[in-house]
């Protein structure tokens, strides 16, 4: 049985012995890009390019994941749009070539800011018009669709409450400073 540094050097062997690892860890990337909402294959493509020394072709993309040049186009499109992956050029080459940011860090931070701070935002703005019409239903209202009221009135506060603090925290998490979960803990202890 050929050892491993002899299978790497096999030239009738279709892969490098590394090739493997390489896959295994878009994989898992792709699995954690699916779990946060975005497409597998968008994970997979990311982690080929930060993996890779040297930018890439759609066509190398596509034949190291092997997957359709258009699936691979669609999800470079995505990626370019959220930065975390840029198109580059060679000179004398007619071809794009793509390059992962290489800051995971950068590329936390505009998801965050991008999409989760918009979702607080809007569900806090959401909260706040419940609270208005749950205001305009009280008046004239009394005993027990009143007190059903006045019990919605406070649990709008309470998420209102929260969602203004979610929006502090993930301010604070995009701008790089200090987070105090404590915060959220508070507007649990307001009851």
């Amino acid at each position: 049985m050929p050892s491993a540094a002899a299978k790497q050097e096999d030239p009738n062997d279709s892969q490098p012995l590394w090739r493997e690892a390489e896959l295994r860890a878009a994989d898992a990337m792709g699995r954690l890009m699916e779990f946060w909402g975005f497409r597998r294959h968008m994970g997979r493509l990311w982690t080929i390019l930060y993996l890779s020394p040297e930018p890439m072709t759609t066509a190398d993309l596509s034949e190291t994941l092997q997957l359709s040049s258009s699936a691979v186009s669609l999800s470079l499109g995505e990626l370019v749009h959220w930065g975390a992956v840029r198109k580059t050029w060679r000179p004398g080459e007619r071809k794009d070539f793509y390059q992962a940011e290489s800051s995971v860090w950068k590329l936390l931070r505009r998801v965050y800011e991008r999409r989760e701070l918009n979702l607080i935002r809007e569900a806090r703005e959401a909260f706040g018009d419940a609270q208005q019409h749950i205001d305009e239903a009280r008046r004239g209202l009394g005993g027990e669709d009143r007190r059903r009221l006045d019990y919605m009135h406070q649990r709008l506060s309470r998420l209102n409450a929260l969602s203004k603090a979610g929006e502090r925290l993930v301010g604070l998490l995009v701008a790089g400073r200090m987070i105090n979960p404590a915060d959220l803990q508070s507007v649990e202890e307001e009851e």
